[in-house]
């Protein structure tokens, strides 16, 4: 608090206590080991990832992928988020 007058200040302790730690990161559901044909067909799909976090969430959790920045920069391959389902 910035105050000209000293009286209209005060300073008092606050303690905050964390309800939750990420102490497990975010892993894949199962180990997953993806062979694509070579005949496969453009927009085919090839496999659907999933992932799980140990820690409690209230509103669930909500991950996201991406394609390596190399192969992001190819059009070859694609990500598609299923909105969970």
């Amino acid at each position: 608090i910035i105050s000209d007058n000293p009286k209209q200040s005060s300073r008092v302790p606050v303690f905050i206590k964390v309800l939750d730690v990420n102490d497990n990161a975010p892993e894949f559901a199962m180990f997953y080991e993806t062979f694509v044909c070579e005949n496969a067909k453009a927009e085919q799909l090839i496999q659907t990832l999933s992932a799980v976090d140990k820690d409690d969430s209230y509103g669930g959790h909500q991950f996201s992928f991406s394609l390596a920045p190399e192969a992001a920069s190819s059009s070859n391959f694609t990500l598609q988020d299923n909105r969970g389902e």
